[in-house]
């Protein structure tokens, strides 16, 4: 007597473009972790970016503390004083002032100023805000590759912006014209620097 055939099972079909849709999903979770790995990449990269500012950006629109900068502008004649934490024996550092016309900023700087740093001479300081007040910039470097009659752009074109110095008419102004220029403006002392009564404070 002969066995029954076996009876077998239909094999199940997959919907029409599943292959389709699954690339789909694959080419989404690719793209989007890529644009993850992109921004983080990007973040990153701006928080190490010093981007150019004057003292009067920084007056209208204080940023964050400690984020890198660049600022800019002339060294305002009389305000180089050297002097130390604590004291004699205390750590070294020099403050100035730094103006474009319009406003003033004390940086406070820990190293060797360059040989090229005058009083009245324009200058680019890297660092940041200090993050307790009064507002002082901390400088990291400070920047004076330029003899007398040598600007950085940057510089050049935030004093032209404000109307303090046009080169067509000659080099930039003395550090006697400077003082006249900026009387209305006068910078605001370092509150550590000698003579301001407010005494010797550490960096931070």
């Amino acid at each position: 007597m002969s066995q029954p055939a076996p009876q077998l099972k239909p094999i199940a079909r997959r919907k029409p473009g599943w292959r389709s849709r699954r690339r789909l999903w694959i080419l989404i979770a690719c793209l989007a972790s890529l644009g993850l790995a992109t921004g983080l990449m990007l973040q990153a990269l701006s928080d190490d970016v010093a981007f150019f500012v004057t003292p009067a950006q920084i007056a209208a629109h204080p940023p964050p503390a400690g984020r890198n900068l660049r600022l800019g502008g002339m060294v305002v004649a009389g305000s180089v004083h050297h002097g130390s934490d604590g004291g004699q024996g205390g750590r070294p550092f020099v403050s100035f002032s730094v103006t474009d016309g319009q406003a003033a900023l004390p940086v406070r700087y820990r190293g060797i100023l360059p040989d090229l740093f005058r009083e009245g001479q324009s200058v680019v300081v890297l660092g940041h805000l200090s993050s307790r007040p009064p507002e002082v910039f901390i400088a990291d470097e400070v920047l004076a590759k330029h003899d007398e009659t040598y600007m950085p752009k940057e510089v050049a074109d935030a004093l032209k912006k404000n109307g303090k110095w046009d080169p067509r008419f000659g080099p930039p102004p003395s550090p006697a014209q400077w003082r006249a220029m900026t009387a209305s403006h006068p910078a605001r002392p370092d509150p550590t620097s000698p003579g301001t009564g407010a005494g010797p404070a550490p960096l931070p």
